[in-house]
């Protein structure tokens, strides 16, 4: 292989050497302190490093010549599309690791194992929005999938951990042996597996009509993709992994996976079977109605604010769904702008979660919020606006993403579909409004310890000032989706 070929895929080829080099250098850190009483001095050193060739790569993807082009024998491409999401993940990723480096120490899991686990998974995600073929696809979507399993079982003297880690693990399986067999039938019918010769036999002038084994294995291929959205009805692994697993690790599948899981459906959709869109519609539909409906009223009935944060992200997949499903160009560019301001918006949540300490114990009730304003008011302000964000209060920016992807639903014709999330909506504000009302209304709480971690905090006032500022300065957002939307419509 020409070793040009493999230029598109530098920010990856860091990311594994960087991998490579910081397994090596963490066993060493490991070996030498073993006997002393530092046991995170390791972590202490690799996590820094793992964040900084995350940043690295995100900055490789930027500066790239995004001229199409195929590598590893096409079957992943790089393009405008990919080094956006490319970028986005990366960076998604960095900031849930510098999120969780005090959460890590306290818990006493400060192993360099956790950081190294998240950059492997990190190069499965970079890989995936690349995906070219079924194959590229799969193998991508696997090493994204394999380090997340062991990091939701890391903390393995808990009982709850270990029991999400299995379920995670055994329900990923069953949804990638369905994505599997989804794929072979795809190239049994179609004799092929790479996107563009897909493209050719079922585009605009193609000889023939879709056979319905390839439609019955885009299904199968879809409803693996869902599972990794959490999207309904695979979503049942969501709330119990969310609130079992560590929440260093709840912080990061929060993030940066469910947007390349995105990203990816986005290209296989909007690729080989952009034509066929009245068929895979209606599955994408039945998605996005059952996503939102389901996420918005379970949560109403939640006390424990990590399952809360589960609902809320399978609603919100929901929500941007319904811009994948008017199945245009509008509709994907809305997507991804609401992806990108639910990631942050998530980023921040999940940064006062972690603030959440109290005499030595991380709490993760509700309940335990009350009276918080009179307690810690700049937590207060950042957690109130965040929540005012997700419920879609304007001018913040999650009002904007709902309105565009609502926006791009009512211009495809679905109008009612438009009026269903706008429904979930208000249904799901009740729950966001609750926090904010017990946050400021509720006679107040113990107080929480302050924040030791100057990641944490840098990461939540960049998530707050992103949410106040975008209706001022929203140019950058709408330019990167608008630069991936139109890489894809080749």
């Amino acid at each position: 292989m020409p070793a040009l070929d493999l230029v598109p895929l530098l920010p990856e080829v860091v990311l594994a050497v960087a991998a490579l080099v910081l397994l090596l250098l963490g066993a060493a850190s490991e070996r030498r302190t073993r006997t002393s009483e530092t046991s995170g001095e390791a972590a202490a050193i690799v996590t820094p490093l793992v964040v900084a060739a995350l940043l690295v790569a995100a900055v490789l993807a930027a500066v790239l010549d995004k001229t199409p082009g195929l590598v590893l024998g096409g079957h992943f491409r790089f393009d405008g599309f990919a080094a956006v999401l490319k970028v986005l993940v990366l960076v998604a990723a960095a900031a849930s690791l510098l999120l969780v480096s005090s959460y890590q120490e306290d818990e006493r899991i400060d192993r360099f194992e956790f950081p190294l686990l998240a950059l492997f998974s990190a190069i499965g995600m970079s890989l995936m929005v690349s995906a070219e073929s079924l194959l590229g696809l799969y193998m991508a979507l696997e090493l994204q999938s394999l380090p997340l399993y062991v990091m939701a079982a890391f903390q393995r003297d808990r009982l709850r951990a270990s029991e999400a880690g299995l379920k995670y693990f055994v329900l990923g399986a069953l949804a990638s042996g369905m994505l599997l067999y989804g794929c072979s039938l795809v190239y049994g019918f179609a004799g092929t597996l790479a996107f563009s010769e897909l493209a050719a036999q079922f585009g605009p002038g193609a000889p023939q009509g879709m056979p319905i084994g390839v439609l019955v294995g885009l299904v199968f291929v879809i409803a693996g993709l869902a599972f990794k959205l959490a999207a309904v009805p695979f979503h049942m692994w969501t709330p119990d992994v969310y609130e079992g697993a560590p929440t260093s690790t709840t912080a990061f599948l929060a993030a940066a996976p469910k947007l390349a899981a995105l990203g990816l459906a986005v290209r296989l959709l909007s690729g080989p079977f952009a034509d066929w869109a009245p068929q895979w519609q209606q599955v994408i539909v039945l998605l996005a109605v059952a996503s939102m409906l389901l996420g918005a009223f379970a949560g109403l009935v939640q006390t424990n604010i990590k399952r809360l944060m589960a609902y809320s992200g399978i609603a919100n997949i929901g929500f941007a769904l319904v811009g994948v499903a008017a199945g245009t160009n509008e509709g994907i560019e809305a997507a991804l702008v609401y992806m990108i301001i639910y990631i942050v918006m998530v980023l921040g949540a999940f940064g006062c979660i972690l603030a959440m300490r109290r005499e030595g114990r991380y709490v993760e009730e509700i309940a335990e919020l009350a009276g918080l304003s009179q307690r810690r008011p700049l937590m207060a302000a950042a957690l109130a606006l965040l929540m005012f964000s997700l419920a879609g209060i304007p001018p913040l920016a999650g009002f904007f993403g709902k309105y565009f992807v609502f926006l791009a639903a009512v211009r495809a014709d679905l109008v009612w579909l438009a009026v269903l999330g706008l429904l979930a909506s208000v249904v799901a504000a009740y729950y966001y409004l609750r926090i904010v009302k017990l946050i400021y209304f509720d006679p107040a709480a113990e107080p929480f310890e302050p924040p030791a971690a100057p990641g944490l905090q840098i990461v939540t006032a960049l998530s707050v000032v992103f949410v106040l500022g975008f209706v001022v300065v929203p140019g950058p957002v709408f330019a990167a989706a608008r630069l991936a939307a139109a890489a894809l419509a080749r």
